[in-house]
């Protein structure tokens, strides 16, 4: 797991949240936290020039999608004038939501029968619901705490940066999007780019300036099955890492004699689900004596994909919960949506450079990665459903 993911050693927030959130969640706009008005520029902000792609006064994070809760605005609070405090907030809020969610559960289950059985069960219904629009946030603002770590802003709604039908997004961030993928992944992200824009990798200046038309409803196909294609490279990356340092165990135990281990044991917890599913049985694999100058042979990344079967290529590909799966449909819906009509899905043709066109796919994939991280670690403190 990322370091900007792990616990910090920061002392504990004095309050979570303002005092008159301590109380269980009420998402109403009713009772709305009133925020500082005064906000933190965020550097390098995306845009198509001095009018057009800047952040307007409504929008605090600058970011297509809002947060729709006050655990989310309030995470959104501390990492503009507290970031320092951040990840204490999100651990905060992340127990305060699974109290939340478990007592309604509780006190409908204990209710089972009587009178008020039916009263508890719509109010866990409910607190359900919250808790996912709250996780959501969480979710997201957790990605957009990496993109700021690497000082790249994420593209703003794209009806802002589109002026007389052309679409430029500035600057580009090619290498900060870049340096956070080892080099073997960097170079089926360059060959993902490739297919998905056009653009050679060795690409020259002129070329990446050049336009290209393209619909809006295949600029947002491009960036979703970028984000999908980030979080399976993340996903397959781990595993071949993992089959790797077992293969290495494997040949240790082959020179010392050892007797077998089990497969299983070998994984951490919280991988072993993405290696064997939920219910695995593997069973035992047993390493015999082998010559002692036998080396581990290293497999690239794109060879070892390449030798995925159908079942093994799903389990990577698919999202492991409902929250991702939700959280990138409304994050591409917000950065999609026209903001004349409220359509995503249509016909019209942008004028843009494959520069552009780069931009958005690289934030995709790095913005599925990143959602691998965030998925793992929220996981361990509050539940998330299984995407079955």
């Amino acid at each position: 797991m990322d370091n900007c993911l792990s616990r910090h050693s920061t002392p504990t927030l004095p309050s979570p949240r303002p005092p008159s959130l301590q109380k269980p969640h009420n998402f109403s706009p009713k009772t709305a936290v009133k925020f500082p008005a005064k906000r933190r520029a965020f550097p390098g902000i995306a845009s198509a020039g001095p009018s057009h792609c800047e952040p307007t006064p409504s929008s605090s994070l600058n970011s297509p999608l809002e947060p729709r809760s006050l655990p989310g605005r309030y995470l959104s609070s501390v990492l503009q004038n507290q970031r320092q405090l951040f990840h204490v907030a999100v651990s905060d809020e992340l127990r305060l939501l699974a109290n939340d969610r478990d007592g309604a559960l509780s006190r409908m289950l204990l209710s089972a029968g009587s009178d008020e059985a039916c009263l508890h069960r719509r109010v866990a219904q409910l607190k359900e619901h919250e808790c996912q629009i709250a996780i959501e946030d969480v979710m997201f603002m957790l990605i957009f705490y990496k993109f700021s770590e690497i000082k790249v802003p994420l593209v703003p709604r794209l009806s802002r940066c589109i002026y007389n039908g052309r679409l430029e997004i500035w600057p580009s961030k090619d290498w900060e999007l870049e340096s956070i993928h080892s080099l073997e992944i960097l170079k089926m992200i360059k060959e993902h780019v490739t297919t998905v824009t056009g653009l050679r990798a060795d690409s020259s200046v002129t070329d990446n300036w050049a336009t290209t038309k393209i619909t809006r409803l295949m600029l947002g196909r491009v960036y979703v099955a970028s984000i999908l294609y980030g979080y399976f490279l993340k996903s397959a990356s781990l595993r071949h890492q993992l089959e790797q340092s077992l293969a290495s165990v494997s040949q240790d135990l082959r020179l010392g004699h050892r007797p077998s281990l089990q497969f299983q044991e070998l994984c951490p917890s919280g991988l072993r689900s993405l290696l064997f599913g939920r219910n695995s049985n593997m069973q035992c694999v047993s390493y015999g004596q082998g010559s002692s100058n036998q080396e581990v042979k290293h497999e690239t990344l794109k060879c070892y994909v390449m030798g995925f079967d159908p079942e093994t290529l799903q389990s990577c590909a698919k999202l492991r919960t409902k929250e991702a799966v939700s959280l990138i449909e409304n994050h591409s819906d917000a950065l999609f949506e026209d903001g004349k009509t409220g359509l995503v899905e249509n016909d019209e043709v942008i004028l843009t450079s494959f520069s552009s066109l780069k931009r958005l796919a690289l934030e995709a994939v790095a913005f599925g990665s990143f959602l691998w991280d965030t998925e793992e670690y929220i996981d361990t403190v509050y539940k998330l459903k299984e995407n079955n």
